[in-house]
C-alpha cells in the first residue's frame, strides 16, 4: 500500500481511517461458508441492572432463553460499541446461527516482538499512523482477539478491523520460506506461540456432570420437568414419577453415547506427545516437545521417520510419506524440497502439496546429501493444519436445511394454537361451573401437555436409530443420523469412477510406439520391448520406493515397472544418505540378454520431478550407464504430453488412434524425452527448473492400460435408473474414458448420445466460446480392418493399420469392455475444408459401416485430426453432455447463464479438481436436487461434505468428515443407504403422524371430559402414554426397509396435502366417534349426569371410563393406519415385535371392555362396568371395530386412492416448482444444446465449418 504524501490525501485518509476506527459492524471471511458478521458489545451498567431485576422476577426463564439464544445477551446486557472497544462480539455464520465470543488480550511483554507479529502476519505496508491508533493499540505491546470455532482472529490496529490469524499458508512467497525462517529463537517461538497457541488437536471429553446439565437444559427435556412438577401438583404422582424414571433413563443412555463418542473422537484425532529437533539458527538443534511448535520453526525430520503433527514444508531433503489419512490409498509418496526456481510463487499448501508434509500423515524413511539433515519449514499448525480442517468439520457440520424437520417445527407451533383455543374453551367451562381457580390453571396447562407431547421429538426419531442400527450391520456406518433422513429423497447420485465405479488396481494392456511420426503395432507382450528409450522411459519414470526391502509407489507405476522385469535398487540402507555416485538405478532383471561390451545395461535416476495433477505429468532426468549424457523422461495425460513435444515427432493420427482406446475405457498415458547437452553437469540438474527441460520433447508412444468395472457397477446403476435417479459421474479421469466407462455401466444408454461440452477461454483472437460436438460410441462398433476397407490411398491404410489393435480385428459387443446387447450404430461426421461457403449440411445417422476419412487437395484420403462421430437411434435418443474441468471452469466464468443448463443435462464431468467436484454439487443443489456422492479419496473429501448424502468407501481419517462411511468398497451401499433413508423416512412420517393423532385423541378426551367436571384417572393415563403409545411409537420404526427401490419417491413435507388430509380426516373421525359414544351412554335409562365438582376431580365416572375404553382402541387403530408398508418399508407382518404388541395392546383393551374384572376396575378407577349388560359393552366394542375400519378405509381407500392423484399434482403444481424442472422444461421445448455450433457470450449460436461424409452404401439420406 502506497503513503499518501500531499495534504489532501492524508485528510481523506485521516477520515477514512477515523470512519472505519468507529465502525460496529464488519464481515469477515467474505463470500464463503465460513463469512462471518461481527457486531461489537460493550457492558451497560444501566441495562445490567435491568437484567439482574428480570432474572429475579421471572425466576432465571431470561438466564434460559439466553442459554437457548445466546444473542439475548448482548441486547439486554449490553450496548453497541466500535469494534476497537468490543468486549464480546456477537457473531452471525452464513447460516444464520449466532454465537456470543469474549474479546480477550495478549500481553506480550518485548515490543520487538509485537513488530515483528505485525510485520511477519500481514503482509500489506502499514497506513499512516495518527492520534486514534494510540487509542486502539496503546503504549503496551497487547493483541485483542477472540476465538471461534477453534479458529483465531486478531485485531488489526492499522487496518481498524479484525483478521483472521494468518500463517505461512497464505501470502507467504516460496522465496521468503527459504529465506527468512532459518530458525526461530527459543524467545521468538515462545512469543509466537502465545500468539498461534500449543500445536495440538484436542477435543475436549466434557464430564458427566457437564454433559448432564447441557442435557437437561435442552428445551425437551425442560418441557419434560415442567410437566412433571405440574402432574405433581395435580396429584398425578404415579404418571408423574413413571415419566420422570423414563426421562432419567433416556438421559443416562444419551450422556453414556454422547461421552463414548466424544472419547472415541479424541482418541482418533489425538495423538502421543513426542519431541521434535528444532532448529535454533545455524547447526544448534534443540528437542522440544511438538505441541510447542509454531509457524516458522525448521525442524529436522527424523531419519526413521515421524506422524507428522504439524503441516510443513520441506526446504532440504527428500521423504516417503503415507498419506493413508488424507487419500485413503497406503501408497507411499515422494516429498521433494520446495525448489528456488518457485520462489517468486506465492505458497499454498494446495498447488506444493508435493513438497508439503501434511499433519497426520506418517513419514516413512527420509533421504538426505552428505551430513546434511532433511529440513523443514513449519507453516500451519493445530486446528489449522489439513487434519484440524477435518476436525472441525466434524465438530462444526455444515446445519441441515431438511424440510420434514422445518415442517416438524412449524406442525409444533400449530399444536400450541390448538392448545391455546382448549385452554380458552377450558377456562370458559371450568369458571362456568364454580371450579376452585388454582384448578382451573392446572387444568388449563395440563392441555399444553396433552396437545404437544413431551415424547414428540424421541419418537420422530426412532426409525433414523433403526435405519443407523441396521446400516451398521451393513457395514456402512454414519456419523450425522440426521442425513440418514436425506438418503430417502435423493434424486440425484454422483459417482466419482476410479476405485468406486472400476476397481482400483489396473491391468496392463500393451505399449503403442511411435516412430517418425507413425504409430507401430501395439506390443503387447512388454519384457519383449527392444531396447529404447520407450522401455528406458518406462523403467524410470516413476515414483517407486523400496520400503523394507519391498517395492512400493502408486499402483500404476507398480504395474507398469513390473511388467518390464526389472528391478531397482537403492545405495544402502532405506534410510541412509546417498551422493552424487550413488542414485536410484534400474536394470533388467536378466542381466546376460543387456549386455553391451561387458558393460551393464544400468540406468540411474538422478533427479524427479513428482506428479502433479495441474500440470498433469511427471519427469525424471537419469543417466544411462557408459553414456556422457543425461536424458529426461515424462509421462502424463496425452494431450498434455502432446503440447510440450516438437510436433514433427508426434503422429499425424494422434488423436484418433488415442480416441479409438479411450473410448473403449483403457487408460491411455503419453510417454516422451529428450537428451539433455552433454556438458549439464549434476549439481546444474539440481537446480534446473523442469519447465526449461520439459520442452521440445521426443514423443515416444503411448502406455496403454485397462480399468475394469467392478461387477457390482452396472447393476447397481441399472437399480438406480429404474427408480428413476439420476446419475452422474465426477472423475479426475479423461472425458473420453469417462464417456466409455459410463456407457459400460449403465449411466448412458446405448441409444442416448453424448454431446461433448468444448469451452474455450478468450485469446488473443476471439472471445470465449462453447463448441458443441458428438463424442464417440463404444457400443457395438465395427472398425474394420485393412481387408474390408475400400480407401485406394496407400496413405490411407498405413494410418488404418496403424490405428488397429495387433489382432486387426473388431472392437464389438462382445468385448468385456462395453455393454452387451447393443443394437446401436455409429457413423464419423466429416469437418471438411471448402473454397466456397456453405452452410452446415445435417447429416442423417444411418446404421451402416462407414469409411473415416477425408479428401485432402490431391483428391487422397487420408486420416484427419479430430473426426467426430454420433450415434445413430432409430427412437429419439435423450442427450446427455459431457464436460472436463476446463470447461467447466470457463463457463462458470464466462457463460453464468449456461451453468444451469449444463449442470441439469450434464452426465459425465471429467478431469475434475477437488474444488471443481463441490462447486458441482453446490450447483446441483442450487438447482433443487438433493445430491448424493459416492467416491474412495481424499479428493472426493470436499463433495463428500457438501452432498445432501456422501458416503465414502474409503476408511482413510479424511473420509470421517464424510456423514457415511462404507465398509463395502462398491457402490452396493448406495442402494443399502437409500432404501434404509427411504423406510427411515417414512417411518418418521408415520410416527410424526401417529404422535399427532394421539395428541388429538386425548385433546379431544379431555375437552368431552372437562365440559362435565371429569377427568381420567392417573392410572390410565399411564396406560395410555406408556403401555400404548411408548409402545407403539417404539416399536413401529423396527419395520425394515423395502427390498427394492422404487420409481416412487417418499413425501418429503409434512404439509403435503395428502398428509394433511390425513390427519383431518382422522381427526374428524375421532371427535365423531367419541361424541357418539358419549351420547349413546347419555341414552341409557340407568345413566345419571354427575353432579358438578370444583376441584374438577371426577376421575370415577361414566363419562371417563367410556371414553378411555373408546380411545383406547383409537390409539392402536391409528398405529396401524400409519403403519404402511410398501413399497418403501417392509410389510407390517415381518415387523414381529410390532405385530405382537399390537395385537396384545389390542386384546387387552378387549378384555378390559368385555370382561372386565372388579380389580382392575378398582385399580384403573373406572365404574363397574361388570354389572352392566353385555350389550352395552357390545356396543361400545362395536364403535371400535367401527372406527378401525372406517380409519383405514379412509387412508388406504380415500387418501392414498388414485382417483385424488390428479387433485395432488393439480395442487402441488400451483406451488414453486423446483427450479431443475424449470430448467428441464426450458430446454424440451427449445432446440438445445446446439451440437455442430459454437456459443459466444453476446451472441447466438452460430454454424462452423460444413459437414461432409462419404459412406459404403448405395445412398445416402441428407
Amino acid at each position: 500500500m502506497n503513503r499518501l504524501t500531499d495534504s489532501t490525501a492524508s485528510a481523506s485518509l485521516s477520515n477514512m481511517a477515523n470512519t472505519r476506527l468507529l465502525l460496529t459492524k464488519m464481515m469477515l471471511n467474505d463470500g464463503g461458508e465460513e463469512e462471518l458478521v461481527l457486531r461489537s458489545y460493550e457492558k451497560d451498567g444501566l441495562k445490567m441492572v435491568i437484567f439482574y431485576l428480570m432474572v429475579v422476577l421471572s425466576l432465571g426463564l431470561v438466564l434460559l432463553l439466553i442459554y437457548w439464544k445466546p444473542e439475548l445477551e448482548c441486547y439486554l446486557k449490553k450496548r453497541r460499541c466500535a469494534l476497537y472497544k468490543a468486549e464480546v462480539v456477537m457473531i452471525k455464520d452464513h447460516y444464520g446461527h449466532a454465537s456470543v465470543v469474549k474479546v480477550d488480550y495478549i500481553f506480550l511483554d518485548d515490543v520487538s516482538t509485537a513488530e515483528g507479529y505485525n510485520r511477519h502476519v500481514y503482509h500489506d505496508a502499514p497506513v499512516d499512523v495518527d492520534d486514534t491508533t494510540v487509542l486502539v493499540t496503546g503504549d503496551s505491546p497487547t493483541v485483542r482477539y477472540f476465538d471461534f470455532q477453534q479458529i483465531r482472529y486478531i485485531w488489526d490496529a492499522q487496518q481498524y478491523t479484525f483478521r483472521k490469524l494468518e500463517d505461512l499458508s497464505s501470502g507467504t512467497r516460496c522465496a521468503t520460506i527459504h529465506d527468512e525462517f532459518p530458525g526461530l529463537s527459543a524467545s521468538t517461538q515462545a512469543h509466537k506461540r502465545l500468539l498461534h497457541g500449543l500445536n495440538s488437536i484436542v477435543i475436549e471429553v466434557k464430564s458427566y456432570w457437564r454433559l448432564f446439565i447441557e442435557e437437561v437444559l435442552n428445551p425437551f427435556y425442560i418441557f419434560q420437568v415442567c410437566s412433571i412438577i405440574l402432574w405433581a401438583f395435580d396429584e398425578y404422582y404415579y404418571y408423574a414419577s413413571c415419566i420422570f424414571l423414563i426421562s432419567l433413563i433416556s438421559i443416562s443412555v444419551s450422556l453414556y453415547e454422547t461421552k463414548r463418542q466424544s472419547r472415541t473422537l479424541s482418541d482418533m484425532v489425538g495423538s502421543l506427545e513426542t519431541n521434535i529437533s528444532v532448529c535454533r539458527g545455524g547447526q544448534e538443534f534443540e528437542e522440544i516437545p511438538n505441541q510447542n511448535l509454531v509457524p516458522g520453526d525448521l525442524i529436522a525430520i527424523p531419519p526413521h521417520g515421524c506422524v507428522m503433527m504439524c503441516d510443513a514444508v520441506l526446504v532440504a531433503g527428500t521423504c516417503i510419506v503415507n498419506e493413508s489419512m488424507l487419500t485413503g490409498e497406503s501408497v507411499p509418496v515422494t516429498k521433494t524440497p520446495l525448489s528456488h526456481q518457485e520462489d517468486e510463487e506465492v505458497y499454498t499448501p494446495e498447488n506444493h502439496k508435493r513438497h508439503t508434509l501434511f499433519a497426520g500423515t506418517h513419514v516413512v524413511q527420509t533421504r538426505y546429501y552428505g551430513q546434511a539433515k532433511v529440513l523443514a519449514v513449519v507453516v500451519r499448525t493445530g486446528f489449522n493444519t489439513a487434519k484440524g480442517e477435518l476436525v472441525r468439520a466434524i465438530l462444526y457440520p455444515k446445519p441441515l436445511g431438511f424440510k420434514f424437520y422445518q415442517d416438524a417445527m412449524r406442525f409444533i407451533l400449530f399444536l400450541a394454537g390448538v392448545a391455546s383455543l382448549g385452554m380458552i374453551y377450558s377456562i370458559i367451562i371450568e369458571t362456568q361451573m364454580g371450579a376452585y381457580p388454582g384448578k382451573i390453571v392446572l387444568r388449563v396447562l395440563d392441555i399444553i401437555t396433552i396437545v404437544v407431547p413431551p415424547a414428540l421429538p424421541a419418537a420422530m426419531t426412532v426409525g433414523t436409530v433403526y435405519a443407523q442400527n441396521r446400516l451398521k450391520k451393513a457395514g456402512i456406518f454414519c456419523i450425522s443420523p440426521p442425513r440418514i433422513n436425506f438418503c430417502g429423497r435423493i434424486n440425484t447420485f454422483c459417482f466419482d469412477k476410479t476405485g468406486t465405479l472400476t476397481e482400483d488396481g489396473l491391468d496392463m494392456w500393451g505399449v503403442v510406439p511411435a516412430q517418425n511420426q507413425c504409430f507401430q503395432e501395439p506390443i503387447r507382450k512388454l519384457p519383449e520391448l527392444p531396447r529404447s528409450q520407450i522401455l528406458v522411459c518406462m523403467a524410470t519414470c516413476h515414483s517407486l520406493t523400496l520400503i523394507d526391502g519391498e517395492l512400493m509407489g502408486d499402483p500404476l507405476d507398480l504395474i507398469m515397472f513390473n511388467s518390464l522385469n526389472w528391478s531397482l535398487e537403492e545405495p544402502g540402507q532405506d534410510t541412509t544418505k546417498y551422493d552424487t555416485l550413488m542414485p536410484t538405478i534400474v536394470k533388467p532383471s536378466d542381466k546376460d540378454s543387456f549386455m553391451s561390451d561387458e558393460v551393464p545395461f544400468e540406468v540411474g535416476i538422478v533427479r524427479q520431478f513428482t506428479f502433479s495433477s495441474s500440470m498433469q505429468r511427471m519427469s525424471v532426468i537419469t543417466r544411462t550407464l557408459g553414456h556422457n549424457h543425461m536424458e529426461i523422461y515424462s509421462k502424463g495425460a496425452p494431450e498434455k504430453i502432446a503440447s510440450l513435444c516438437n510436433p514433427d515427432t508426434v503422429p499425424e493420427n494422434f488423436q484418433p488412434v488415442l480416441h479409438t482406446y479411450t473410448v473403449q475405457g483403457l487408460r491411455v498415458i503419453a510417454l516422451a524425452y529428450r537428451p539433455l547437452e552433454a556438458k549439464v553437469n549434476w549439481h546444474q540438474v539440481q537446480r534446473i527448473s523442469r519447465d526449461k527441460v520439459e520442452c521440445n520433447l521426443t514423443f515416444l508412444g503411448l502406455l496403454v492400460m485397462q480399468n475394469q468395472l467392478k461387477p457390482e457397477t452396472t447393476p447397481v446403476i441399472r437399480t438406480l435408473l429404474e427408480a428413476k435417479l439420476r446419475t452422474v459421474m465426477v472423475t479426475g479421469d479423461m472425458i473420453q474414458t469417462a464417456v466409455s466407462v459410463s456407457r459400460n455401466c449403465g449411466m448412458v444408454h446405448p441409444r442416448d448420445k453424448v454431446v461433448i461440452v468444448n469451452a474455450h477461454p478468450p485469446d488473443k483472437q476471439q472471445t470465449a466460446r462453447i463448441e458443441w460436438e458428438y463424442a464417440e460410441l463404444p457400443t457395438d462398433i465395427d472398425i474394420v480392418s485393412e481387408q474390408d476397407t475400400d480407401i485406394d490411398s496407400d496413405a490411407g491404410q498405413d494410418s488404418r493399420a496403424a490405428l488397429l489393435p495387433p489382432e486387426s480385428v473388431v472392437v464389438n459387443a462382445s468385448s468385456p469392455l462395453l455393454s452387451p446387447g447393443s443394437e446401436s450404430r455409429m457413423t464419423a461426421v466429416k469437418f471438411d475444408c471448402v473454397d466456397n461457403e456453405s452452410e452446415t449440411e445435417a447429416v442423417a445417422m444411418l446404421p451402416m459401416r462407414l469409411n473415416l476419412f477425408r479428401r485432402d487437395r490431391d483428391g487422397g484420403a487420408c486420416w484427419r485430426k479430430g473426426y467426430r462421430t454420433v450415434n445413430v437411434s432409430d427412437e429419439g435418443p435423450r442427450h446427455h453432455l459431457a464436460i472436463n474441468g476446463k470447461s467447466f471452469a470457463v463457463i462458470t466464468a464466462h457463460f453464468p447463464e449456461m451453468l444451469e443448463k449444463i449442470c441439469t443435462k450434464g452426465t459425465v464431468f471429467a478431469r475434475m479438481l477437488p474444488e471443481q467436484k463441490c462447486q458441482l454439487i453446490q450447483n446441483l443443489q442450487k438447482l433443487d436436487y438433493i445430491v448424493g456422492m459416492c467416491g474412495d479419496g481424499a479428493n472426493d473429501c470436499e463433495a463428500l461434505k457438501a452432498a445432501h448424502a456422501g458416503i465414502s468407501l474409503s476408511e482413510a481419517e479424511a473420509s470421517v468428515a464424510a456423514p457415511f462411511t462404507s465398509r463395502i468398497s462398491n457402490i452396493e451401499c448406495v442402494v443399502t443407504a437409500m432404501r434404509e433413508g427411504r423406510a427411515a423416512l417414512v417411518t418418521s412420517f408415520g410416527c410424526f403422524k401417529y404422535m399427532a393423532l394421539y395428541s388429538f385423541i386425548q385433546f379431544v378426551s379431555v375437552l368431552i371430559l372437562y365440559t362435565f367436571g371429569a377427568n381420567l384417572s392417573d392410572f390410565e393415563f399411564l396406560y395410555i402414554d406408556l403401555v400404548i403409545t411408548t409402545t407403539i411409537a417404539v416399536l413401529m420404526g423396527y419395520t425394515g426397509p423395502y427390498h427394492k427401490l422404487v420409481r416412487k419417491k417418499p413425501p418429503g413435507s409434512l404439509v403435503k396435502v395428502s398428509n394433511l388430509l390425513s390427519i383431518i380426516m382422522q381427526v374428524l373421525l375421532v371427535g365423531g366417534m367419541q361424541v357418539s359414544a358419549y351420547f349413546y351412554l347419555r341414552s341409557q335409562s340407568w345413566y345419571e349426569e354427575p353432579p358438578p365438582s370444583k376441584d374438577l376431580e371426577n376421575v370415577h365416572s361414566w363419562e371417563s371410563t367410556v371414553i378411555f375404553l373408546v380411545s383406547s382402541y383409537m390409539y392402536i387403530s391409528v398405529a396401524f393406519c400409519f403403519s404402511k408398508g410398501p413399497p418403501f418399508r417392509k410389510p407390517i407382518y415381518t415387523n414381529y415385535p410390532f405385530l405382537i404388541s399390537m395385537m396384545f395392546l389390542f386384546g387387552f383393551s378387549t378384555f378390559l371392555l368385555l370382561l372386565p374384572l372388579p380389580e382392575i376396575e378398582h385399580f384403573l378407577e373406572m365404574k363397574e362396568l361388570h354389572e352392566k349388560s353385555i350389550t352395552f359393552r357390545l356396543y361400545l366394542f362395536g364403535f371400535a371395530v367401527a372406527f378401525a375400519i372406517m380409519s383405514s378405509f379412509m387412508e388406504y381407500m380415500i387418501v392414498d386412492s388414485s382417483m385424488l392423484k390428479p387433485c395432488y399434482k393439480a395442487i402441488k403444481k400451483r406451488g414453486p416448482q423446483n427450479r431443475y424442472k424449470v430448467v428441464e422444461n426450458e430446454i424440451k421445448n427449445s432446440d438445445w444444446p446446439p451440437v455442430g455450433q459454437v456459443t459466444f457470450p453476446t451472441t447466438n449460436a452460430i454454424h462452423v465449418s460444413d459437414i461432409h461424409v462419404e459412406m459404403n452404401s448405395q445412398s445416402a439420406i441428407h
